[in-house]
């Protein structure tokens, strides 16, 4: 099979892989709704079904992919910048930012806005930050972006942590289901999907560059790709995305790590390819996730980052001990 062709049946079967998971979130939960009806909330018919659908699982179900792909791009955009297959979003602080300012904002008593909007800025000082100590004296290498990343995601759990221990017990609740992942107040999925299509607009046509830096800069360079600028780039992207996805939807983890390395065992590592099928295939996971999230255990219901975890442990650990396999 020609490797085009090859490229547009996974797509198009991770498109309807989404497709499905969407649909499964929007007919279960502890109301169960016909799939008929579901489609008649499409068609403008009223009711409480179409409430239902409409009103209240379809902008979680679209927040969710939203956060879901935003979270495996920025996952496969670090694993090239860093080079290591096991990279994770989470791991240059950009997480812990917004977890300061998302705890700050619920302390205040700020909305659902202001947790959102003091998420995102906590996000942008933790990457400014970041990408700033790395520079240093202008030198850039990835040990020294993982370090520093490091070090200021250490400092950022340990303000959580000091403000979780000052907070009055009514608002602890709160707190700690945005710090392990909670979708249920995500009624305006809008600015991540947006965010979601501008992000991956913006790395496709750099997508042979990218190939390029997998390979090492030094290969990168003498190809002709401007290493410092890409690099710079990459940094920038994947962290506007991490930030726009704990914004709206809290920590949620594994989904950066797990989605990018799969998708590349099962396509390979042409960026043109893994970019849009990792932000479907980590999509449809965070979805399906966040479905049984709701439903596990009705009506109560679960942070969603803790089904995450729960799936996301075994499978690393597995390719963990794949990869540390003498091979013959």
């Amino acid at each position: 099979m020609p490797s085009r062709r090859r490229a547009l049946l996974i797509l198009a079967l991770l498109t309807g892989v989404s497709a499905a998971s969407v649909l499964l979130a929007l007919t279960t939960g502890s109301m169960r709704i016909p799939l008929s009806q579901v489609f008649a909330a499409f068609a403008g018919e009223g009711g409480m079904f179409a409430d239902v659908v409409i009103g209240l699982r379809l902008p979680r179900a679209l927040a969710g992919f939203a956060c879901g792909g935003l979270l495996a791009l920025s996952g496969a955009l670090l694993q090239v910048l860093l080079r290591n297959p096991l990279a994770d979003p989470y791991i240059l602080g950009i997480s812990g930012g917004a977890g300061v300012g998302a705890i700050l904002s619920i302390l205040f008593g700020l909305g659902v806005a202001g947790i959102a909007g003091a998420s995102f800025i906590g996000a942008l000082a933790a990457m400014l930050l970041v990408f700033g100590l790395a520079r240093g004296d202008g030198s850039w290498t990835q040990t020294r972006l993982l370090l520093t990343g490091v070090i200021v995601a250490a400092g950022c759990g340990a303000l959580v942590t000091l403000i979780l221990s000052l907070a009055p017990d009514h608002k602890l609740h709160a707190m700690l289901f945005w710090i392990m992942g909670d979708l249920s107040q995500a009624a305006h999925p809008e600015l991540a999907l947006w965010t979601l299509a501008a992000v991956l607009l913006a790395a496709l046509p750099f997508a042979r560059e990218l190939n390029l830096l997998a390979r090492g800069p030094d290969t990168a360079l003498a190809l002709g790709a401007r290493v410092g600028a890409l690099r710079r780039g990459i940094y920038l992207v994947a962290s506007l995305a991490t930030a726009a996805a704990v914004a709206q939807a809290g920590s949620i983890g594994f989904i950066g790590l797990i989605v990018p390395h799969l998708v590349r065992l099962a396509t390979g590592s042409d960026q043109r390819l893994l970019l849009p099928a990792s932000a479907l295939a980590g999509g449809s996971l965070l979805v399906v996730a966040d479905t049984l999230a709701r439903t596990l255990i009705a009506p109560r219901q679960l942070p969603v980052g803790v089904l995450t975890a729960l799936i996301g442990v075994p499978v690393f650990l597995f390719l963990l001990a794949r990869d540390s396999r003498p091979r013959r």
